[in-house]
């Protein structure tokens, strides 16, 4: 066990040591995001159980190797933790790096569980650490333009909103990890491909006053489920779904947010809601007329926030701003999505906030 770290905030003298655990699919986005930001920032250190894995972050960051951990605890000066190991892992992991003065930076879905999200939290806090829940669509300028409209008023009141993610993981992409799937380590399509998109939907136009869901797994051999819809009723008075597959034939198709209101009617889709596709208010401001130059193209489905939501870090553990994702915030996301799975497995309307 390695003794307490002292804990540095803020942090104003010098670059914030990064360490990052788990060197998977997305670590390349935490990796180019802090190369980014290597002005303010450094990786000094990289964990993964893999060797391999372990030996290609190693040769690609120059950062310190450790297999645990432990090990990464006792034998690196880090501020901050990065969790990028399956999403089961990250509360006791959370804790782990708490309970030794880190603060902690976690990939989504920020647990699989009601109760581990809260545990998280709660340790963080009484160990007197950052947590911060990597959130980074809302950073989009595709996002950041729909999200001044809304709390612009523009809409006027929001009757509905349509959240679709219609992509594809096809076999071999569980296969080829076996957490994948879990109902312990990752959860279905809902808790990991669409987390992003619920929270998105609970950012814009929530918060969320209850939810009724089904799910099924309908072609993936997976415990979880593969397929997914989810009926909400937003405590402002409007409805809203959001409807979530893994299964479209070849490719990712979609992934969109429309919303209706009573003087206006958007649309953000392409692959990644990196497309502006429908913009239109009763009234016209400055600045409609380039909307659609928001758009962008979106090479992969985790878009372009990561160096953006990093800014925002390395800028609360400075002390020159709040965090705009932090362990309450993230919560919102995971409750609606633990919701969501009671209602689908005991067909009824679950109610929020959650009670135990």
């Amino acid at each position: 066990m390695s003794a307490p770290f002292p804990t540095a905030f803020p942090i104003t003298d010098r670059k914030i040591r990064f360490a990052l655990v788990g060197c998977g699919r997305i670590a390349a986005n935490h990796f180019e995001a802090l190369r980014q930001h290597g002005e303010r920032a450094e990786l000094v250190a990289v964990c993964d159980n893999r060797p391999e894995a372990l030996a290609a972050a190693v040769a690609r960051t120059g950062a310190a190797g450790f297999a645990s951990l432990d090990a990464l605890l006792a034998g690196s000066d880090a501020d901050i933790l990065v969790l990028a190991t399956p999403s089961g892992l990250h509360p006791r992991q959370a804790m782990r790096a708490a309970a030794a003065g880190r603060h902690v930076l976690t990939e989504k879905p920020m647990a699989t569980k009601w109760d581990e999200g809260m545990q998280m939290v709660r340790a963080c806090r009484e160990a007197g650490v950052k947590l911060f829940v990597v959130k980074q669509n809302r950073l989009n300028p595709t996002m950041q333009r729909l999200k001044q409209a809304v709390e612009g008023g523009r809409f006027g009141r929001i009757h509905m909103c349509v959240v679709n993610v219609f992509w594809t993981r096809p076999q071999s992409y569980y296969d080829d990890a076996p957490w994948r799937g879990r109902w312990d380590l990752d959860g279905g399509a809902f808790l990991n491909q669409a987390s992003h998109y619920v929270d998105m939907l609970d950012w814009l136009v929530g918060p969320v006053d209850s939810v009724h869901a089904y799910t099924a797994t309908l072609g993936r051999d997976i415990e979880a489920e593969d397929t997914g819809v989810m009926s909400v009723r937003l405590r402002r008075g409007g409805l809203a779904s959001v409807n979530v597959t893994m299964l479209t034939h070849g490719k990712n198709f979609e992934g969109s947010i429309t919303v209706l209101g009573e003087r206006g009617t958007v649309r953000i889709g392409g692959v990644a809601v990196n497309e502006v596709q429908h913009w239109a208010f009763d009234e016209a401001q400055p600045g409609d007329d380039s909307v659609m130059d928001t758009s962008y193209a979106a090479p992969s489905v985790y878009g372009p926030g990561h160096p953006l939501y990093y800014d925002n870090v390395i800028g609360s553990l400075r002390g020159d701003r709040h965090a705009q994702v932090d362990g309450y915030e993230g919560l919102r996301s995971l409750e609606v999505v633990i919701a969501a799975y009671r209602s689908a497995r005991d067909g009824v309307r679950v109610g929020l906030p959650l009670v135990f």
